[in-house]
């Protein structure tokens, strides 16, 4: 089965002054998110802070906006995004901001400007439509309850 692509047209408001999010290449999955600082940050060793992004977006009620983290500022500097993937719902109209961590030993400094995450949209299609029913009990499975690692340590 072939399943067609839409079209979207995104609007967004960038109250930085850095550039407008675009796709560098043909082949990008995602845009960069640039950090909107007055002042640098300091992440320590271990410590997680919100970066803004001065972007706002208005997402199709079947789009979802992720966040995610760049493979170089992980692999060079151990800074990741904490809630990996993050997720703008279509009906949030704040400022993005990027949750970064920072597993390494050594500080490490955001400054204006800097790539600090990217983002990817995402179509939604089939959204589940979903209504909560609470039970007193759950039908039986194989696997029960069993959690992380039940299936296998590989």
């Amino acid at each position: 089965m072939i399943h067609k692509k839409h079209f979207h047209r995104i609007k967004f408001i960038n109250l930085s002054d850095n550039e407008d999010p675009e796709f560098q290449t043909k082949g990008s999955a995602g845009f960069d998110f640039r950090a909107n600082l007055d002042r640098p940050i300091m992440l320590e060793p271990g410590q997680f802070k919100v970066i803004p992004t001065g972007l706002y977006f208005e997402l199709p009620t079947n789009v979802e906006l992720q966040v995610r983290p760049r493979s170089g500022l992980a692999a060079k500097h151990g800074v990741t995004v904490l809630n990996s993937p993050g997720t703008v719902d279509s009906d949030y109209r704040g400022e993005v901001g990027v949750i970064l961590i920072n597993h390494s030993q050594y500080a490490y400094k955001v400054l204006h400007g800097d790539r600090i995450a990217q983002g990817i949209f995402n179509e939604i299609s089939g959204k589940a439509e979903v209504e909560f029913r609470k039970v007193i009990k759950l039908s039986e499975t194989d696997r029960g309850d069993g959690g992380f690692g039940s299936t296998g340590e590989n």
